[in-house]
């Protein structure tokens, strides 16, 4: 039963034209990031960025390396589209990117971290075997079928995204609105839609759509009664999306996805215009590493299924704290801000230097770090060591106070707790963090 599910051969066609696309948006990303000034704000122009945490010792690259860096990240994407060293080239780009990914959080996305993924998952499928240059160059390479499990794959990871988005979306604020209430206050300038996106009616109806558009799209694109509709309402969505939030690639991205939902002879025939043969021959081809592959496909979806959820273990909220937020798929689902104020006390002295955060930080990490537990935590980790240099042994204390959906700025951290000799706990609460009193 389980090597007729997983090893039965099917037609190759849905992942021969999204190798295609797919590597074509790696190349738009790279190059869109270099040319809208994105890697030079938050790459080039910081002192220093805010790393994963364990992850410090990846640094951008001196001066204008990190241009270069992105321009060859672009080069792969274009190898990946035409097939050519497709293997070299994705796990290339999945590196660097990666790379980029663990680098710095300031300008966190969860898309980042699907693209990551997803340059993992697409190491391992068989998607230059038609219409590459590498199954041009060995034909022997080529081949008109994939095995099942490649398909599954591909709908499982997304099923898991959509399902933890619309999930995270089940609290108060995201259902009255108030969130795009404050988000969309900053579009009152887009034009035609500006003020009618400040209507609170619109928010409700946003906010409502998205949660059911995340429940409902994987199953209503399984249903062949229900695809065509499925599809209208994902174009709507997405392009919605990428006109209101300028969220890159991703609204096309995951457009993209659809082939793996529709006929793929329909996609063989009209995309591919006929030129490849379409597989119909449903072989059971089971590969002698066949065990291997059950056991990689079963860890990783244990991982993906359980990322998500290790919020449940940390005490208090994590819309508050923030704790197992990352690598959640909590997408776009409040608005945050803070202020704080840093103090840095001199051991054995009473001098107290309130810290300038502007002398060392960017505009967009000031306001990422008067709410990010782990950004404050590591500003206070980079104050010790700035002052250590200076051979002063010294405390640093944060006082923070956060609101969440435009409610009242309540107190986050504790302000009497040194920071610099905190360690940060990366799988229980860190106590240092108040407890929540939003709504």
């Amino acid at each position: 039963m389980l090597n007729r599910w997983l090893f039965t051969q099917i037609d190759n066609s849905a992942l021969v034209v999204f190798r295609i696309i797919f590597g074509l948006l790696l190349a738009l990303q790279a190059f869109s990031d270099v040319a809208l000034g994105w890697v030079r704000r938050s790459l080039i122009a910081p002192q220093e960025t805010f790393n994963f945490i364990g992850f410090e010792f990846l640094q951008p690259l001196p001066g204008d390396g990190m241009i270069y860096y992105y321009l060859i990240m672009g080069l792969f994407g274009l190898l990946v589209m035409v097939g050519y060293k497709y293997r070299f080239s994705i796990i290339a780009f999945t590196i660097m990117w990666s790379g980029v990914y663990l680098m710095q959080k300031t300008s966190y996305n969860n898309h980042y971290y699907l693209l990551m993924l997803l340059g993992i998952i697409m190491t391992f499928l068989p998607a230059n075997r038609y219409a590459s240059i590498d199954a041009w160059k060995n034909p022997k390479l080529r081949a008109i079928s994939m095995p099942r499990w490649v398909w599954l794959v591909i709908v499982l990871q997304l099923w898991i995204v959509y399902t933890y988005a619309s999930v995270a979306k089940l609290y108060l604020g995201w259902f009255d609105g108030s969130f795009f209430n404050i988000l969309l206050r900053s579009k009152q300038h887009y034009w035609m839609v500006g003020e009618f996106l400040q209507e609170k009616w619109v928010h409700t109806t946003m906010a409502w759509f998205g949660f059911l558009f995340d429940l409902t799209t994987i199953p209503l694109f399984l249903n062949r009664k229900t695809r065509i509709p499925a599809f209208i309402a994902a174009i709507f969505f997405h392009l919605f999306n990428s006109f209101i939030f300028h969220i890159g690639i991703f609204p096309y991205l995951s457009l993209a996805f659809a082939l793996f939902f529709f006929s793929s002879e329909k996609i063989n025939k009209n995309i591919l215009r006929g030129k490849k043969k379409f597989y119909t021959g449903n072989e059971i081809k089971v590969p002698a590493y066949r065990n291997l592959i059950v056991v990689v496909l079963g860890i990783w979806f244990i991982l993906q299924i359980g990322l998500p959820l290790r919020h449940w273990f940390f005490k208090d909220d994590v819309l508050w704290t923030e704790e197992g937020h990352r690598l959640s798929w909590r997408m776009m689902l409040r608005a945050k801000s803070g202020r704080s104020t840093f103090k840095v006390v001199e051991r054995g002295t009473r001098d107290t230097i309130i810290v300038q955060k502007t002398d060392y930080l960017t505009p967009k990490q000031n306001r990422a770090i008067n709410s990010k537990p782990d950004l404050i935590w590591q500003f206070a980790q980079r104050l010790k060591r700035e002052y250590a240099k200076k051979g002063k042994d010294v405390q640093v204390f944060a006082d923070a106070r956060v609101s969440v959906n435009g409610q009242g700025y309540h107190p986050f951290t504790d302000p009497k707790v040194d920071l610099a000799n905190e360690p940060w706990y990366h799988f229980k609460h860190n106590d240092w963090i108040l407890p929540s009193q939003f709504e």
